[in-house]
């Protein structure tokens, strides 16, 4: 998940370590405090709905810290809104919990951002051509070469109208992360 430094409230690198930054060897080290801010987004990678399984994000220099569940109460919406059932059983009385339960891929998104096998641009198999021979025999052998987004965007659409014609519309699932803004 990239974060936008704007948006975010963030500095870049350059500016916060310039200047006053600095120790007496010129050594630039980051500001003892920096603000963090708490974001909520939604993390559900197979639920219905946009932004599914809300989760409270913490980010401090455009890096997310931790991810942890949303606590209703704290957003306004307590026990007198939400108006959650009871049920006593046995002698127990059973409600809901008043916070978020953030699944195991959802906890995971930290992992998954900032894991040293992320593909952070587009590639492209150096022996597959879009429009041509595909080459499909070097799956897994051949090499990889980097490409524009633009041209990794262009491939995607027609690969999808391809699909589509060949195999029909259903042949296609469109599935979202929760992270969409």
């Amino acid at each position: 998940m990239e974060i936008d430094k704007e948006e975010s409230g963030g500095v870049s690198g350059e500016n916060a370590l310039s200047g006053a930054n600095t120790v007496d060897g010129g050594e630039a080290v980051e500001p003892a405090f920096e603000p963090e801010e708490s974001v909520i987004r939604g993390t559900g990678f197979m639920s219905f709905g946009r932004d599914r399984t809300p989760a409270r994000i913490d980010i401090k220099n455009g890096k997310i810290l931790r991810i942890r569940p949303l606590h209703y109460d704290d957003e306004g919406f307590g026990p007198e809104y939400l108006k959650p059932w009871k049920i006593e059983v046995r002698g127990k009385v059973l409600e809901p919990p008043m916070k978020s339960l953030v699944g195991t891929l959802g906890l995971g998104y930290k992992q998954r951002v900032y894991s040293p096998n992320r593909i952070e641009y587009p590639l492209i198999r150096v022996d597959w051509d879009p429009n041509g021979q595909r080459n499909t025999q070097n799956r897994g052998k051949s090499k990889y070469r980097r490409i524009s987004w633009d041209e990794a965007t262009d491939i995607i659409a027609s690969e999808i109208l391809r699909v589509q014609k060949k195999y029909g519309y259903f042949a296609i699932l469109a599935h979202f992360n929760g992270l969409l803004k």
